[in-house]
């Protein structure tokens, strides 16, 4: 698998966050290629990277093409079945609910994200799926990692498309409902 054969460790320390959360950032980057929302994600089995997206809904017209649910597909067909229980998805945001709720039935091992999504976040900011109770599964999440890098990456893209042209003529405005203190006008995941 070449560059996503990084091993790390299965003991889920600190650092290993930190190093899986490097290379999600460095997937996130590559979205913006396509203007794509920077966001990036890895799923870690066994101390290896088995799958690592950026989003795609640009690229492909897919609304579903969040980093997340790519990379659990991803993931998914490495193993060979749906069940993703030994196994980490580790991405620069917190998850929407159509991707927390992926979490919750692929069965995901445990969830590590970086920075928090104060508009749209289900792991915690506005809903908090992956805890609640009525759900058959509820996977450890640890929330923050390399948070100032994530936030940053996305608040840098979000300036740089209101000062300058997409192609589709001017400057695209801020959202009407967008605040100002979230991620500096995050329009859209």
């Amino acid at each position: 698998m070449g560059e996503m054969a990084d091993e790390l460790d299965d003991d889920h320390d600190d650092d290993d966050d930190a190093r899986a959360m490097g290379l999600a950032i460095d997937e996130a980057r590559r979205a913006v290629a396509h203007g794509d929302v920077p966001i990036g994600a890895v799923v870690v089995r066994d101390g290896a990277v088995i799958a690592a997206r950026h989003n795609e809904r640009q690229l492909n017209g897919d609304p579903t093409a969040h980093a997340e649910v790519l990379a659990l597909r991803d993931a998914a067909a490495v193993i060979g079945h749906w069940r993703l229980d030994d196994c980490t998805l580790v991405v620069t945001l917190e998850p929407c609910v159509m991707c927390a709720g992926a979490v919750v039935s692929g069965r995901v091992g445990r969830l590590v994200f970086g920075a928090t999504d104060p508009k749209a976040g289900a792991v915690g900011s506005l809903y908090d799926i992956p805890a609640d109770r009525r759900l058959n599964h509820r996977p450890p999440v640890t929330g923050g990692v390399r948070a100032d890098e994530c936030g940053a990456l996305l608040r840098s893209f979000f300036a740089d498309r209101r000062s300058s042209s997409t192609g589709r003529g001017d400057s695209v405005p801020a959202r009407k409902d967008a605040r100002a203190d979230e991620w500096d006008g995050l329009e859209s995941r």
